[in-house]
C-alpha cells in the first residue's frame, strides 16, 4: 500500500502546479468553487473519496498516484496492481501476446512506466546484434539500450535526431509521472556521449514522422513508429503498459524483414 506523510491538499495543489493550472481553471473544469478547492488545498476542508478522484480525473493523475492521494486523506486505495501473468490479467496478456504475433515481420514490444522490456515479438532479437550483453541484462531498459554507445545508438544512422527524439519523450513523461526512476534514467542517458548531428538527407520525411534508422550489417532498416496504451485500464500495472510497434518506412526495410521472418520461422524448433 503506498504511504505519504504529506496532507492530499499538498499533493493536490502540486498536481495542479505540474499541469500548470490556476485554482480557477481546476475549478472550472471540476466544476467545483474555487473557494472550496482553495478550502482542500490548504487544509481546511477534508475530501471526499469521490472528490479526490474527481480532482484526479481533471488532472490526469495516474492511477498508482491516485492511490497515494487517497491514502494521504485516509481512504483505502481502490486500483489494485496485479502482475501481468495473474489470472485475472489473463485476458490482458492474450491481448499483448496477439498484438506482438500478428504484427510479424516487423518488431514490436511492450514496456512498463520506467521502459524496462515487458514482452517483445522475435523480430526484436534479431535487431539486437552486437550489443553488449551487460545492456540484455534483466530488467532491460529500452531507453538505455536505444542510446548507449554500447547498445544501439553506434548502429543508429540519425543517430542525433532519434536521441533528441528520445529525450523529449522521457522529459515529457516525466513531467507527466513525476517519476523518480524516470528523473534518474533521463539524467543518466543525457550523461551519454552526444552522437555529431547529421545533415538533413533528402530522404527525411518532412518533419512529419522521425524516422528510426538502424544498420544491420550493411543493410540500413528504416521504421516509423507508433504507440499504444489500454485507454480504460484500472489495473495500475495494465494502465503503465505501452506498446511500441515498428512500421518499414521503405520497401528495402519491408523486405529485408520478410526474409528475415522467413529465415526463423525455417528454423527447427528447440
Amino acid at each position: 500500500m503506498p504511504v505519504s506523510s504529506r496532507p492530499v491538499g499538498d499533493h493536490l495543489r502540486e498536481w495542479r502546479q505540474r499541469r500548470r493550472l490556476s485554482q480557477l481553471d481546476l475549478a472550472l473544469d471540476a466544476e467545483i468553487s474555487t473557494r472550496h478547492l482553495s478550502f482542500v488545498e490548504t487544509g481546511r476542508a477534508q475530501p471526499s473519496r469521490e472528490m479526490i478522484l474527481h480532482l484526479a480525473e481533471q488532472l490526469d493523475v495516474p492511477l498508482r498516484e491516485r492511490n497515494v492521494l487517497l491514502v494521504a486523506a485516509g481512504f483505502a486505495p481502490v486500483f489494485p496492481e496485479r502482475a501481468l501473468d495473474d489470472p485475472e490479467m489473463s485476458a490482458a496478456r492474450r491481448a499483448v501476446d496477439v498484438i506482438l504475433k500478428g504484427h510479424e515481420p516487423y518488431p514490436a514490444l511492450v514496456v512498463d512506466q520506467r521502459w524496462n522490456l515487458v514482452a517483445a515479438n522475435r523480430m526484436v532479437a534479431a535487431m539486437l546484434e552486437g550489443v553488449d550483453p551487460a545492456l540484455l541484462a534483466a530488467p532491460l531498459n529500452v531507453v538505455r539500450l536505444s542510446l548507449h554507445p554500447e547498445g544501439l545508438a553506434s548502429r543508429t544512422v540519425n543517430a542525433a535526431e532519434w536521441r533528441t527524439h528520445m529525450l523529449d519523450r522521457l522529459r515529457r513523461q516525466v513531467e507527466l509521472t513525476a517519476d523518480p526512476a524516470l528523473v534518474d534514467l533521463l539524467g543518466e542517458v543525457k550523461a551519454y556521449p552526444a552522437p555529431p548531428a547529421n545533415d538533413r538527407r533528402p530522404d527525411d520525411f518532412g518533419g512529419v514522422a522521425i524516422p528510426f534508422q538502424l544498420m544491420l550489417g550493411d543493410q540500413m532498416l528504416s521504421f516509423f513508429s507508433t504507440t499504444t496504451v489500454f485507454g480504460t485500464a484500472v489495473d495500475i500495472t495494465l494502465s503503465e503498459l505501452t506498446l511500441e510497434t515498428f512500421f518499414p518506412a521503405d520497401a528495402a526495410t519491408a523486405e529485408i524483414l520478410r526474409q528475415a521472418h522467413a529465415a526463423l520461422a525455417d528454423r527447427p524448433s528447440t
